[in-house]
């Protein structure tokens, strides 16, 4: 077994370059609309000293001050109006340059603290999630994930968490092949929607827009009418026609009335709405452009079609309710309120809310589910082609097997990950690996783990080669003792262990990853229990790994054999200073580093 060390590839330099182009183009166009933001702003400004100006003049009696305040404020309108799509491109080239620029950050390996997470998905039961850094800073989810919505976190994590089979993984890799060259399209719905991380929650919104309808019937629009027509016209008698205030104030009497016994109603129909618009917002121009995008791969082509209603999009269903939510938002306006009090605003658009609920709402729970499949699928695209050099696997049904050729962790920047090779299958079921301390025995083994979840997740691996069946994976990298359960590590690891062994069982084969088996026990039951576990998880088909420091342990391969062989890390003592060439040899290794170490920080022994 060899180890090699490859530099970056001029595909790399290409997407690099790509990026570093875009994102001068994009800071030259947010510039440019900035520049144009500031001359409105500064004009707008004039416009309205202008319009005072006019003011003083009608106090002095100008002829013209009225003409001229009335062109003022027109004016002043129109630049309203003008000035927010430029706001909003500026705001679109803005978050443009900070795309590119956090792409040129992973690409350059300087990503680690700058995405999301994926905390919140990490459970330490789970059977290598936290053993493999699948979430946390500087995790493999906060490499891949570009996701706008909960629900593409959530969908990416859940391809994580759990191997998928080898027919799902092949319309994976037929959409992320698709979906790899559309850099227009990756752009387009990362910079989206707010200048905030979205916060669609998949569950909330579904239930909410799912809930049965509780306000039926005409009753309460044409009641709802019919008070807001006369409560208008006894306001308007009282503003311009000089009648008595009473009208009104017996109006508003049986406006509360009338509200306070359709309250309960109305507020279980809305909800809490003024959450909703913004991820409805969202959702809709996420749903919008990927409707306008031609697919031609099974799963994108599946999606797209998840979108539609009865041959109505569905960006074109959330836009109504969009704008519902917005017209109904606009009561919480000051100077607005009052009509919408008196229009009874409120009980009229929830009636059509509750409509929309009722004929599109069943359906939201799909299309988030749709928008969480493409930005997941988005994500791992993004990641094939900032890592161009890194091959989609071959995912083959059969006894369990990973072989792999120039095989390294992908969280270690190309240009100094170090690459093995691995051969577990028929014959070799186990490899046996020992070295000294920091010599690269557990980084081999999360190598191993990390490229079986990617690759069972359907993304790219890191290595020139690797082909390997769908399998369960279980490792021991990572066993914390806790004193609030009363647990010692040893107590940790073994119930993992039987965990793993309980995997073994199961209907995919396992893949197994234990690192110092046993090691806090002494040598004999080190060694007479892990004999026993590697025998039995052999027997049930498994492949595996385990590194040691008891050469003991190591020795069971010769009772094991052939389907158990030894592997090994080295090391250098070169003037007082450790040196590692992180390369995977045959055999047990025939020495260790302990004592050296030791004497190297300055410990007399």
């Amino acid at each position: 077994m060899t180890g090699t060390r490859l530099g970056e590839s001029p595909a790399a330099d290409e997407i690099r370059a790509t990026y570093q182009q875009r994102l001068g183009e994009r800071s030259s166009e947010r510039d440019r609309w900035r520049a144009w933001d500031r001359r409105l702003a500064d004009l707008r400004l004039a416009v309205f000293l202008g319009a005072l100006v006019a003011v003083y003049g009608l106090y002095l009696g100008s002829e013209w001050a009225g003409t001229g305040l009335g062109a003022a404020l027109l004016v002043f309108a129109g630049m309203v109006v003008a000035h927010d799509p430029i706001r909003r491109r500026a705001d679109r080239a803005r978050r443009a340059v900070e795309l590119y620029e956090r792409g040129l950050v992973r690409i350059e390996g300087r990503w680690a603290g700058t995405g999301v997470s994926g905390e919140e998905f990490l459970t330490h039961e789970h059977p290598y999630a936290a053993d493999l850094d699948l979430f946390g800073r500087g995790s493999i989810f906060e490499r891949l994930c570009t996701a706008r919505t909960r629900s593409g976190e959530a969908v990416l994590a859940s391809w994580l968490l759990a191997p998928a089979d080898t027919t799902t993984i092949a319309e994976r890799h037929e959409a992320v092949e698709e979906l790899r060259p559309r850099l227009d399209l990756r752009e387009d719905l990362e910079v989206l929607g707010s200048d905030v991380r979205a916060g669609i929650d998949p569950e909330e919104l579904s239930t909410w827009c799912g809930a049965p309808r509780t306000l039926r019937g005409i009753a309460i629009p044409m009641a709802s009418v019919a008070l807001a027509m006369v409560g208008t016209a006894a306001a308007i008698g009282w503003l311009f026609f000089e009648t008595s205030l009473r009208p009104l104030l017996y109006v508003a009497i049986v406006d509360t009335i009338y509200g306070v016994t359709i309250g309960r109603r109305v507020r279980a129909a809305l909800g809490d709405v003024d959450r909703h618009g913004a991820d409805l917002r969202l959702l809709a121009d996420l749903l919008e452009r990927m409707e306008r995008e031609p697919f031609h791969s099974p799963m994108l082509s599946r999606l797209r079609v998840a979108m539609d209603v009865e041959g109505t999009p569905a960006s074109a269903r959330l836009r109504r309710l969009a704008r519902l939510l917005d017209l109904l938002q606009s009561r919480q306006n000051q100077f607005f309120a009052p009509i919408a009090a008196l229009w009874h605003w409120t009980p009229l658009l929830a009636v059509r809310v509750d409509a929309w609920r009722e004929e599109s709402g069943s359906h939201v729970a799909r299309w988030i589910r749709a928008i969480g499949e493409v930005e997941a699928i988005g994500a791992i695209a993004a990641y094939a082609a900032e890592n161009p050099d890194d091959p989609l696997p071959a995912v083959v049904d059969g006894p369990a097997r990973f072989e792999a050729d120039g095989i390294g962790h992908p969280l270690i920047p190309a240009r100094v990950c170090v690459r093995n090779e691995i051969e577990l299958g028929d014959p070799t079921h186990l490899l046996i690996v020992s070295g000294s301390n920091m010599s690269g025995k557990s980084t081999m083994l999360r190598t191993v783990g990390i490229n079986a979840v990617l690759a069972m997740a359907g993304a790219p691996v890191r290595a020139r080669r690797l082909v390997l069946t769908p399998m369960a994976v279980g490792a021991t990298l990572r066993i914390q003792d806790s004193l609030q359960e009363g647990r010692s590590r040893f107590y940790a690891e073994i119930t993992r262990v039987r965990q793993v062994v309980e995997l073994s069982r199961g209907p995919l084969p396992l893949l197994f990853l234990f690192d110092e088996l046993f090691h806090g026990t002494n040598s004999h039951d080190r060694t007479a229990g892990g004999e026993a576990v590697l025998r039995g998880l052999i027997a049930t088909g498994a492949i595996g790994m385990v590194t040691t420091h008891d050469l003991s342990l190591a020795r069971i391969s010769d009772a094991l054999a052939p389907r158990a062989r030894n592997v090994h890390f080295e090391d250098r003592l070169v003037d007082g200073e450790m040196r590692f060439d992180y390369r995977m040899r045959p055999g047990i290794v025939e020495h260790s580093n302990a004592l050296a170490l030791m004497r190297a920080i300055g410990l007399d022994v």
